[in-house]
């Protein structure tokens, strides 16, 4: 029988992790993983990570439309969205049943779907003047999923982090930003273009190091 060390290796050997929270989010996700009854399959945890964002973009709704705290309610849907977006491939994987290409093209297309969502949630939300913000968080976050798969490409290595920050820390960073402006109306205009610029300077940075890598590739290839 594996060991639990070697289980979790093999349920995420597809993909480099370099973020902040990975060791204690895969131990988690594993120890969820254990729980999951048979019936849930990965597609219908793909599921439930859309209605995650859903959530979050019903949240921004009816905060604009009926006030009170409803934007907290993106809180629960950022939890549910990690919930399915993480542990669908996982899944397929524990139970020995991953399909790579098929799971990876649906994981792209989901990730993409459910960014859109939060943004239509919070330009609906957003002052006229401020609505280029959930613009430059969607193509800013579509950069970075570009980057992405430019350097899977390049190196045969699928790694869906910008250094120390990822997916999670993304979840963690727009939550803190739901609850301060929750106890402080206004105070997401701040903290979305400061988030805009923090993506805008990983991108340019990743960017530059994906033509490195590009560069070094070529080299090989013509050596």
């Amino acid at each position: 029988m594996k060991n639990k060390t070697t289980e979790r290796a093999q349920i995420f050997a597809d993909r480099k992790r370099t973020n902040i929270l990975r060791a204690g989010e895969q131990q988690f996700i594993h120890f969820l993983l254990r729980q999951i009854p048979g019936f849930i399959t990965p597609n219908i945890m793909t599921a439930i990570g859309m209605f995650g964002s859903m959530i979050v973009c019903a949240g921004f709704l009816l905060n604009t439309y009926f006030g009170g705290p409803f934007i907290l309610i993106g809180i629960i849907g950022l939890f549910i969205n990690w919930f399915g977006d993480s542990l669908d491939g996982r899944l397929a994987y524990y139970r020995g049943i991953a399909r790579k290409w098929y799971g990876f093209a649906l994981d792209i297309i989901m990730d993409w779907l459910s960014i859109i969502l939060i943004g239509i949630g919070y330009y609906f939300y957003a002052t006229e003047s401020t609505r280029i913000l959930s613009f430059l968080f969607v193509v800013l976050y579509g950069w970075s999923m570009i980057i992405s798969l430019l350097r899977y490409k390049i190196l045969g290595v699928y790694r869906i982090d910008a250094g120390l920050l990822g997916p999670t820390e993304l979840r963690v960073i727009i939550g803190m930003i739901l609850i301060l402006e929750a106890t402080i109306p206004g105070s997401i205009t701040y903290s979305a273009l400061a988030t805009a610029l923090i993506l805008l300077a990983i991108n340019l940075k990743d960017t530059n190091a994906l033509l490195e890598l590009g560069n070094d590739r070529d080299r090989k290839e013509r050596a």
